[in-house]
């Protein structure tokens, strides 16, 4: 299997939005990443986006479980647009995303709030879903009821707690989460606003926003989401979500 960072740098070359209807998104990042400290990081580099241009995305949510979102696009035509509702604050600015080898990724805010080492692994487990994931058509990753099954399977093959792959996001719109292809994070450091959060460990109480649940392990993924309905919703989730945004250089 190659490297993530060959495919994520293929996405980066030749951006790819997935065909459908409704919005939808392609890229990789890390699905969630929970720390010893309780702090929780995920990172969404969607290389397509339906709504307009590429972007990127850390979400942060810290012991007491308050969420950050930093993203370099405005919260309308990022990943608020769909979680904003159980975000306290957003923040946008530059991200930088750094590849120091085939497999460990330097992630880090321009203003230095976030500054993120990831190292990443595979094994027999990731490859062979890896080759599934793959090998499945398209119709068949739009099922939600295979979603569910896949997301079950997965969860209990990779030591992850649970994974959801298609539900409600908190902004009260429909996910549909096609993880392609994977891998573990065999390793992280992280500073949050200078805070070391420690070293990968299981949370006590499995983090989610709405049905989107955290893995217990971190688990990198290149791949698509699919989000319906929810219009309305969406809106004034976003209107609330103007009043806390800042914006960084």
């Amino acid at each position: 299997m190659r490297s993530a960072n060959h495919f994520a740098s293929r996405l980066e070359d030749h951006p790819r939005l997935p065909g459908g209807t409704g919005e939808r998104v392609s890229g990789y990042g890390v699905m969630g990443l929970p720390f010893s400290s309780g702090h929780l990081l995920g990172l969404r580099r969607w290389t397509a986006s339906s709504v307009g241009d590429g972007f990127t995305s850390i979400w942060h949510r810290d012991p007491a479980g308050r969420w950050t979102f930093y993203e370099t696009v405005i919260p309308q035509l990022g990943c608020s647009r769909y979680f904003g509702a159980d975000v306290g604050n957003f923040v946008v600015g530059p991200i930088d995303l750094q590849w120091e080898s085939s497999n460990s990724l330097h992630v880090r805010t321009r203003d230095g709030a976030i500054d993120w080492m990831i190292n990443l692994g595979s094994t027999v487990m990731t490859r062979l879903i890896s080759m599934l994931g793959v090998l499945t058509p398209p119709p068949v990753w739009r099922s939600r009821a295979v979603l569910t099954m896949m997301g079950a399977v997965a969860g209990r093959a990779l030591d992850a707690g649970k994974i959801q792959l298609t539900g409600r996001t908190s902004n009260d719109q429909h996910f549909d989460a096609n993880p392609q292809r994977i891998w573990t994070v065999t390793d992280s450091h992280a500073l949050v606003r200078g805070t070391d959060v420690g070293s990968p460990a299981p949370l006590i109480n499995q983090a989610h926003m709405a049905d989107f649940y955290f893995p217990q392990r971190g688990i990198f993924a290149v791949g698509r989401v699919f989000v319906t309905d929810g219009q309305d919703e969406r809106s004034s989730c976003l209107s609330v979500a103007n009043s806390r945004v800042s914006f960084t250089r």
